[in-house]
């Protein structure tokens, strides 16, 4: 089950649909839905998530808390609608391709998908495009 909630940002629309296309990838991922809860939000949002529990002092567009268990895919998954709106115009995409790619890349990460690396980056983009094209 996903959910989105909202911290003083407007509504991303097309909710259901974005829901449905991301519990797909979760299935094509041979794993299966569990508790997932998107939480948007702005930069300064974002970032006191970032010190507080990360101990990092650094705008980001995602952070995700991994709940999973097995096979089960479950977390938090906090976006800031800022920083995608600000990446979209950095790499020259618009704003809703930029937040379905982020949408996924947490979920993917949830998957196991790590990005530390720059062959983990590489595998990480490459599932973020083949899930963007099914959207």
């Amino acid at each position: 089950m996903i959910d989105f909630f909202y911290e003083d940002v407007a509504p991303i629309g097309s909710e259901e649909e974005r829901s449905t296309w991301l519990e797909d990838l979760i299935h094509n991922e041979g794993k299966k839905p569990g508790k997932i809860s998107y939480i948007f939000c702005d930069d300064e949002y974002l970032l006191e998530i970032n010190r507080r529990y990360l101990e990092h002092d650094y705008y980001t567009d995602i952070i995700t808390f991994d709940y999973c268990r097995g096979k089960i895919v479950a977390g938090d998954i906090f976006v800031s609608l800022q920083r995608v709106k600000d990446n979209a115009k950095n790499v020259g995409t618009d704003y809703e391709h930029e937040l379905n790619r982020v949408l996924a890349h947490g979920i993917l990460h949830l998957c196991g998908y790590p990005d530390k690396t720059p062959e983990q980056q590489k595998i990480m983009r490459s599932k973020e495009n083949f899930y963007l094209e099914k959207y």
